[in-house]
């Protein structure tokens, strides 16, 4: 099992302790994994005494937003809309929101189910801050997310995926960005296990990017950022120690090279507290946090 897919596992059976999916649930999304039976019993064991030596309760599910709560941003999003482009391995597909007056390009890397809706309306409120913004399908080269009925299929296929097909296809992304958004600076943004990919194009250079920021991202073992040119703002949960936990060693890795970094730690909020679908949305966190992203992209990417 890959790093990658031993974190999509790690997900599955935290998600299943934490009340959100039933043991059968979870054995079948770690079987989908490739897991046994038998080691995806072994892994949920593991995750237990893990989440009860860091003396986190299992978090339960917050109420979920009202009607009339907004996600930060929302107010002023804007519209998207399909697009392909060719990249290295075939075409790919995005969701694309042009800003007027635009202050920059921003790359959305999805979560571990692909292209969702709730991923493009982050792609449409980043437009109506004042940054043109791309959420790349990661799923391009097997049909596109919505070739996948079920969200455990969608979370396998990214699960089977060579990690240097993601940068591969990450790269081309900053490249149609760079068209779309002519002579205007660059940034990446990834939730979750597209936060993780933000750490990941990050150690393979993260050419061309001048901003880049990863909500609750896990580490990839390889954290040398020597010639990476982006100023990193990484956002975590403190309920969320499974990922949290890395950050000391994030912090040394971009201070070893004199990257500009900010990491912040959200108080009381868990893994994926931005996803206002999700149930672990944390309304305060998620603003903070919005609040925090479009100052940091305004300052490396443009004026304010």
């Amino acid at each position: 099992m890959t790093p990658l897919q031993r974190y999509l596992a790690e997900e599955v059976a935290t998600d299943h302790l934490d009340g959100l999916l039933t043991r059968r649930d979870a054995l079948r999304r770690l079987a989908l994994l490739g897991l046994a039976t038998s080691a995806a019993a072994a892994l949920i064991s593991a995750c237990t005494d893990q989440q009860k030596a860091a003396e986190v309760p299992t978090s339960a599910a917050p109420e979920p937003p009202t009607a009339a709560t907004q996600p930060p941003g929302a107010a002023k999003a804007l519209p998207t809309a399909p697009i392909t482009w060719r990249g290295q391995q075939g075409d790919l597909q995005g969701a694309w929101a042009q800003a007027p007056n635009s202050r920059g390009g921003v790359l959305v890397i999805h979560e571990n189910k692909g292209l969702t809706d709730w991923v493009r309306t982050v792609a449409g409120r980043l437009a109506g801050a004042g940054f043109s913004a791309l959420a790349i399908d990661l799923l391009s080269e097997q049909g596109g997310t919505s070739a996948f009925g079920d969200p455990a299929r969608a979370t396998a296929a990214l699960g089977a995926t060579p990690p240097e097909q993601f940068i591969h296809d990450l790269n081309s992304g900053v490249a149609e960005l760079r068209l779309r958004a002519p002579g205007q600076k660059l940034g990446v943004v990834g939730f979750c296990f597209g936060g993780g990919l933000v750490w990941q194009l990050l150690a393979d250079g993260a050419l061309g990017v001048s901003a880049a920021v990863p909500f609750y991202g896990p580490l990839p073992d390889k954290t040398d950022f020597t010639g990476v040119k982006a100023a990193v703002l990484a956002l975590y949960g403190a309920l969320d120690t499974r990922v949290t936990g890395s950050m000391p060693t994030a912090k040394a890795a971009l201070d070893r090279v004199r990257l500009v970094n900010d990491l912040v730690v959200e108080p009381s909020a868990d893994h994926a507290f931005f996803n206002d679908t999700g149930p672990r949305y944390n309304p305060v966190a998620a603003a903070d946090a919005w609040q925090r992203l479009v100052d940091w992209l305004g300052r490396y990417l443009g004026p304010q």
